[in-house]
């Protein structure tokens, strides 16, 4: 068993044991209640006995008047209504007199006891009968709510567990993404320097300049990636930007390093509009969205970038008009290792929302798609 099938074992163990102890707890509840319930129904079979022999006429011969007062006198918690031959509310126990200010109200409680027990019947003689109506006393009724609280506190603590096993999960994962970023980053480095040095040295070998110019580009290039790994797992410096001028900048790269098949497009308004930015993650976002776009179109169709402006926001949209997304896939594709694609990591565009709302805190979404006929991705960046 490997380290995640381990810990996956132990989640699962502490979940189930939770349920499993809840379970047992509810269980023991329920034949406590339903204990306390039979012996309440007891005493009330011995009150309503002592109730009769209080109501004869004449009074039973053996009775024995203190001890039928005692008994009557010994119940403070359980509520009664007691009722006559004809039904109607002869006397209560134990009852508010507040609830019985009118006929209404006395009517709606002498029904609610009715739900709560079935009544004890007093028999008068002659086939004269009254009845005996009860409610669950207040120990009994703050019992009755226990197994909720019960419940709510097991499904708290499950809660509590998953939650603590998934963000250990994404600290994990996070840390191996920074971790592989900043390696990444140092094993680019170290023959970057080296060329870099034989760039100085072709230099003075009086190579062709185009050659060197070139060669240069590239090096550019390949400082910006360095760079850009390096700032990942790190906080990023976030400076004011001007969002037109950064997005046309990684709009015009992008478009001199697409393929001919692409028709780009854009459409931004003239001006200031600023945003706290990173500029090289920025451009890193647009790239990765713009390719798993290319991507999406199989190399061939349009390509339309477009900002608007709010009042608080600044909105990038990207445009394509590629094989598009089901709506059940809207945020599974931002999901790391999630790809539609034969080769890829499927960490594009994970890695675009952890730059927008993990460093930036903005926003990023699938807009809108439609199948066959495009998708557009929208980031949304609070303005200063």
């Amino acid at each position: 068993m490997n380290f995640t099938d381990e810990r996956t074992f132990n989640r699962w163990f502490i979940i189930i044991s939770c349920f499993i102890v809840v379970g047992l707890v509810l269980w023991n509840t329920t034949i406590f209640f339903q204990r306390l319930k039979q012996d309440e129904r007891a005493k009330m079979n011995i009150w309503a006995k002592a109730q009769e022999a209080l109501d004869r006429d004449p009074p039973p011969a053996d009775a024995d008047l203190d001890l039928i007062l005692e008994i009557l006198n010994n119940n403070t918690t359980i509520p009664i209504i007691h009722t006559d031959t004809d039904g109607d509310i002869a006397y209560t126990t134990n009852i508010d007199p507040d609830k019985l200010e009118n006929e209404k109200q006395a009517q709606r409680l002498l029904e609610n006891l009715k739900e709560e027990n079935a009544p004890i019947i007093i028999n008068l003689g002659n086939g004269e009968q009254q009845y005996i109506y009860y409610g669950n006393s207040p120990v009994l009724n703050s019992l009755k709510y226990y197994p909720v609280g019960l419940v709510l506190i097991g499904f708290l603590f499950i809660g509590v567990v998953y939650f603590f096993y998934t963000t250990t999960k994404n600290s994990e994962q996070n840390k191996l993404w920074a971790g592989m970023a900043k390696e990444t980053a140092h094993q680019i480095g170290t023959p970057l320097s080296s060329l870099i040095g034989w760039t100085e040295i072709l230099k003075q070998e009086n190579v062709k300049e185009s050659y060197i110019i070139e060669m240069e580009k590239d090096i550019d290039r390949l400082e910006t990636i360095t760079e850009r790994f390096s700032k990942i797992g790190s906080s990023p410096i976030l400076e004011k930007t001007n969002i037109i001028e950064a997005t046309q900048n990684s709009f015009d790269y992008i478009k001199t390093r697409s393929s001919r098949l692409i028709e780009f497009s854009i459409d931004i308004p003239k001006g200031y509009i600023p945003v706290m930015l990173n500029s090289q993650l920025y451009s890193w976002t647009i790239e990765n969205l713009v390719k798993n776009a290319i991507d999406a179109m199989r190399g061939k169709g349009k390509l339309h970038i477009q900002i608007k402006e709010e009042q608080k926001w600044a909105h990038i949209f990207i445009k394509d008009t590629g094989k598009g997304l089901d709506k059940n896939k809207f945020k599974l594709v931002f999901e790391p290792g999630h790809t539609t694609k034969k080769r890829g990591w499927g960490l594009g565009l994970s890695l675009a929302k952890r730059i927008i709302e993990g460093y930036h805190h903005g926003r990023i979404k699938v807009e809108e798609s439609e199948i066959n006929k495009g998708t557009t991705f929208k980031i949304s960046l609070r303005k200063v």
